[in-house]
């Protein structure tokens, strides 16, 4: 049975600077249900990233509606919003953000730290379980110098899962990427969807949010189009499809 993640109502958010104020945006209100894999994507100045801070908790609406999972955001203080952001939203980001002189595992471990009530032990089952769910095992004591760009955004991703969250938000996760590990993390993201994860995918390529179930099109900081892909493309095939390797 479905529920609904993200509520966004008549969102505005205006900016102070000097005498001037920036509107960023203007009005945006839609709805995620659990289990989405919607895409946001918008050009430069489209109101973007001001969202993308909304819906990570890092930014208060100045005017509407926020409810992440029945919470509502402009309501919640500093703290609150903190430990909203750490048990509900997984976050992955195009430069993946990892600590680079940790592993694979400590680096997945990092955002269960905040939580108290879990101890050493289960920190490090979740973590090998969640580099498990993302194909790496083998690969737990590497550091992120030792590991492609792809590996790196893996890792960054099974971090994203380790809190078990209600969301996973990526913010152009692929946008480092070549064509095909781009596909091959997509994949991945197809295969965490279909079994139950509710994804918020921004980026700016059309082919990426081929991917995905719905498209909310940004511009001038309002929603322009709001629609069901009709044809999702699999990520799989699209790999498959790719030259082999070595002609690439």
């Amino acid at each position: 049975m479905s529920h609904r993640i993200l509520h966004i109502e008549n969102v505005k958010r205006e900016f102070k600077m000097g005498t001037e104020t920036v509107r960023a945006l203007k009005g945006v209100s839609f709805d995620v249900e659990s289990g989405e894999f919607l895409t946001i994507m918008g050009s430069s100045g489209s109101g973007k990233t001001t969202l993308l801070n909304m819906l990570g908790c890092l930014d208060k609406p100045t005017e509407g509606t926020y409810m992440l999972d029945n919470v509502n955001v402009k309501e919640l203080s500093r703290d609150e919003l903190a430990k909203l952001r750490n048990h509900k939203i997984g976050f992955v980001f195009q430069s993946y953000n990892l600590l680079p002189r940790t592993s694979a595992l400590d680096n997945v471990e990092l955002p269960l730290l905040y939580n108290p009530t879990i101890g050493a032990k289960e920190r490090t089952e979740r973590a090998i379980a969640a580099l498990q769910a993302v194909k790496l095992d083998g690969r737990f004591d590497h550091m992120p110098n030792q590991l492609s760009g792809g590996q790196q955004q893996r890792v960054a991703i099974a971090r994203a899962l380790v809190n078990e969250p209600v969301m996973i938000l990526a913010d152009e996760a692929t946008g480092n990427l070549d064509t095909r590990t781009s596909y091959e993390i997509m994949s991945l993201m197809q295969e965490l969807n279909h079994n139950g994860k509710t994804i918020v995918f921004v980026t700016h390529e059309p082919d990426i949010a081929a991917f995905s179930t719905r498209t909310v099109m940004l511009r001038d900081g309002k929603v322009q189009k709001d629609s069901m892909n009709k044809h999702i493309r699999s990520a799989k095939e699209a790999l498959a499809a790719l030259p082999a390797a070595d002609d690439y």
